[in-house]
């Protein structure tokens, strides 16, 4: 793993070429440090602001994490409890991580979700919130614009998801769609994954949830939905 020190000279060897300020330069190294793909998984959230697969209780090989920061998962365990890290708080641990040991902004968080999981600071699917998510995915034969319509047209919605109060929030065209759930306590995020030009993944995300059983049943929910859509769509 790069140390601390040789990844200082880095930034520095950036600064004098680019002329950047040492945050905009070290930003730019640590980008590229970054995964080229995340462990398979469905998202949860947007593209770009995946949570680490630990949130969702499915957490990376050893191998895995080893390849991409350097250490596996005991080793990471050992050094946070060195640094008594079950005092600190999510955001503290997850910053050291990055400053002190140069480990990319994404696996920070992986890191810092797993320990907090493996210490009993939080469980499984459980956000730096308090809150619960709820995820699921499905991949259907259809356009990417088919497959946005099927959330943001009312009609079409209420074919599939019926009886159900979806407030929109935001809706980017054959991207995502964001939107407060019911009575507005939750919220789902929504992806389309265009596989190919008939072909698209969708991934909902269902936020705020309170409890690891509501979540759970969201869950559960969400995959029935969605092969309700799956076969409307495909019909």
């Amino acid at each position: 793993m790069t140390t601390r020190k040789s990844f200082k000279s880095r930034v520095r060897a950036r600064m004098a070429k680019t002329g950047e300020s040492y945050t905009t330069a070290r930003r730019h190294l640590l980008a590229t440090t970054e995964p080229t793909t995340e462990p398979a998984a469905a998202p949860v959230t947007a593209p770009g602001e995946a949570p680490p697969e630990a949130i969702r209780g499915n957490r990376v090989s050893d191998d895995v994490v080893r390849a991409r920061t350097g250490r596996g998962w005991d080793e990471w365990f050992a050094l946070l409890d060195g640094w008594d890290a079950t005092r600190l708080t999510h955001p503290q641990i997850a910053r050291r991580l990055v400053e002190d040991e140069n480990v990319p902004g994404w696996w920070s968080q992986s890191i810092t979700v797993a320990y907090e999981q493996a210490r009993g600071l939080r469980v499984p699917g459980q956000q730096s919130d308090g809150s619960f998510g709820a995820g699921a995915s499905r991949t259907v034969d259809v356009p990417a614009d088919r497959a946005f319509a099927a959330f943001t047209d009312p009609g079409l919605r209420a074919r599939w998801l019926p009886g159900r109060t979806v407030t929109v929030r935001t809706a980017t065209p054959g991207k995502s769609f964001r939107a407060d759930w019911e009575d507005g306590a939750t919220r789902i995020a929504v992806w389309f994954t265009a596989k190919s030009d008939t072909k698209t993944q969708i991934a909902v995300a269902h936020e705020k949830v309170t409890d690891p059983a509501t979540a759970a049943a969201l869950k559960a929910f969400w995959r029935e939905r969605l092969t309700a859509l799956k076969h409307l769509l495909e019909a």
